[in-house]
């Protein structure tokens, strides 16, 4: 199953009539688009299936919500596709961001609630080698990269300043993700390679669904 390499030039398009009146003359493009992509989606999300547990696939609409912003283009110039892990007991998410010269696959926690941030938080200021031993092994490392995401300025309200954690305990989100080019994106092996890629993700989402299911004693809150 290959992404089209026709969306690309869809969107550049898009984002030169960012309109109602191109859209409508060009809606039966988008929805062959759209169909194809959807199918990707589904597709993985089955063969994600062997491998993890995946309780739902979302295609985000290509509406955008202008009530609270200042750019009121009506729609999206990008596809967003995530796979959300079967919850309580497993947690992290998966990204796909479909855009011209902007691709990239994302998981991890974007918005963690403050619960579990500070939950989180309070694991890695007992103990962080074990996420670190997660992260810095070569299996993910050379899949993913380090870690990304917004952080503080110094260490959070209520943790030392001078903790040799301080570099994790500072951050606000918990992200990986790897770039690929349009014509990545397009191959016909590009399904292969998110799935090796979400895969080898498994050592992190692991992890971490594991420390928001217990409490900091190791027992179970589910």
């Amino acid at each position: 199953m290959k992404l089209p390499a026709a969306l690309f030039t869809f969107f550049t398009d898009l984002s030169k009539n960012n309109n109602r009146e191109w859209f409508t003359e060009h809606k039966s493009e988008f929805k062959a688009l759209e169909a194809q992509v959807k199918v990707f989606g589904n597709t993985l999300s089955e063969r994600l299936n062997v491998h993890d547990s995946i309780d739902r696939f979302k295609l985000f609409r290509i509406y955008r919500d202008v009530r609270f912003s200042k750019d009121k283009t009506p729609f999206k110039t990008h596809f967003g596709l995530t796979w959300h892990r079967t919850k309580p007991a497993l947690r992290g998410g998966y990204y796909l961001h479909l855009a011209p010269n902007n691709n990239f696959l994302a998981c991890g926690f974007w918005d963690p609630n403050p619960a579990d941030l500070m939950r989180i938080r309070k694991e890695w200021e007992l103990d962080a080698a074990s996420f670190r031993e997660v992260v810095d092994s070569p299996d993910f490392k050379n899949v993913w990269g380090s870690l990304q995401g917004n952080t503080l300025k110094t260490a959070p309200r209520g943790f030392d300043k001078q903790h040799p954690d301080v570099d994790l305990l500072r951050y606000k989100q918990l992200i990986f993700s790897i770039s690929f080019t349009n014509k990545e994106v397009a191959s016909s092996d590009f399904m292969d390679t998110v799935q090796y890629a979400l895969q080898s993700a498994r050592p992190f989402v692991d992890y971490m669904s594991e420390v928001l299911t217990t409490d900091l004693n190791g027992e179970s809150l589910l």
